[in-house]
């Protein structure tokens, strides 16, 4: 990051510099923790703030050491070299092929679940306290292919390439 402040990173909370070599806080949950992600906090009271946002069912502040300026510099080296050289434009008097007709789309398995299980099953037991069995996934993705391709019809039928709201 901030290599000639004498800075590592900064709070991902209260955006404060966090030193090479300094004490800084992740959290235990792994989304927090990806390298795009990558949420650090320089005190727990700045990772407890990131708790109702990210509402996290159960979580904790693990304590980490900072990289030193010197291993950080050969960290972003390392990661340099390993990028991908970008593509090479085309030279000018190559032409360009002629475009192709699109391919046809893959025949939709008749027997492939729409939904996600798991949230139907929820929002049942949420609402109701029932268990749901595992045949109405079947019949409720039946029941949806039904409706979008009527959907898809009337799309077609207004001239246009987008299915909308308007048409289920």
């Amino acid at each position: 990051m901030s290599d000639a402040a004498g800075a590592w990173r900064r709070c991902s909370s209260c955006k404060r510099e966090i030193g090479f070599a300094a004490t800084y806080w992740v959290c235990s949950v792994s989304t927090c923790n990806r390298k795009r992600t990558g949420l650090v906090f320089c005190t727990t009271s700045c990772w407890d703030v990131h708790l109702p946002l990210m509402n996290h069912r159960e979580a904790w502040a693990e304590e980490r050491r900072a990289p030193t300026r010197e291993a950080w510099r050969r960290e972003q080296e390392a990661e340099r070299k390993a990028e991908p050289a970008p593509p090479k434009p085309a030279p000018a008097a190559v032409r360009p092929a002629p475009a192709r007709p699109p391919a046809p789309a893959p025949e939709p398995s008749s027997n492939e679940i729409l939904v996600v299980v798991s949230k139907l099953k929820a929002y049942v037991r949420e609402r109701s306290g029932m268990n749901t069995s595992d045949s109405v996934s079947e019949l409720l993705s039946d029941r949806l292919r039904r409706m979008c391709d009527q959907a898809i019809q009337r799309a077609q039928r207004d001239g246009r390439r987008t299915v909308m709201d308007r048409d289920f």
